[in-house]
């Protein structure tokens, strides 16, 4: 399985992170799953394709040519694609990849996962979407995701088809167990 991660190009300021980054990377490559990610040798994008790499696993790169011009692509990739801009970006990763994860990152890291889940749920594509939040890192989001339903604002099944981990072998149970919900204009 190719999984596209999402995550920070920055480390945060909690080894924590980096811990979990480098875990879930190096479990990735064990278990012969490629990852798919944006490309930067920097933050914690840095951290996962070198866990992976290390472990023997496959890392493939999409990055903007305006972020190889800036000299942050990472130099040992499996394969590493160069793209004109972000929207491509996005939309390559997502292509490439049988289901997309969020791991701990900032504004970037939410605006790639809520594309992906989105399109999720508007019967785009039939791929899981996950929020892997180690020590906890999601749960306020994974609060007002909740008060969304509440309010009504976010379908049941919609909420429900998103997979919400803290651990490697939890992530990929639940992606290997994980059916697809009902598009919602179906």
């Amino acid at each position: 399985m190719r999984i596209a991660i999402y995550t920070g190009a920055s480390e945060g300021n909690d080894a924590r992170w980096v811990q979990a980054t480098r875990g879930l990377g190096a479990a990735l490559a064990a278990e012969g799953h490629a990852i798919v990610y944006g490309g930067g040798a920097r933050g914690l994008m840095g951290v996962l394709a070198d866990a992976a790499l290390e472990a023997g696993g496959e890392v493939y790169g999409v990055i903007p040519q305006s972020l190889v011009d800036a000299e942050i692509a990472h130099p040992g990739l499996t394969e590493l694609e160069v793209v004109s801009g972000m929207g491509p970006r996005k939309a390559r990763m997502a292509e490439l990849a049988d289901a997309m994860v969020a791991l701990p990152g900032g504004a970037g890291t939410l605006e790639e996962f809520f594309e992906v889940w989105t399109a999720q749920m508007l019967g785009l594509h039939r791929k899981p979407v996950a929020l892997y939040s180690p020590d906890g890192f999601w749960r306020r989001l994974e609060e007002l995701l909740d008060e969304m339903r509440s309010q009504g604002f976010l379908a049941d099944a919609a909420r429900r088809s998103l997979i919400s981990v803290d651990g490697p072998e939890d992530l990929l149970a639940r992606l290997r167990d994980w059916e697809p919900p009902k598009p919602r204009w179906a």
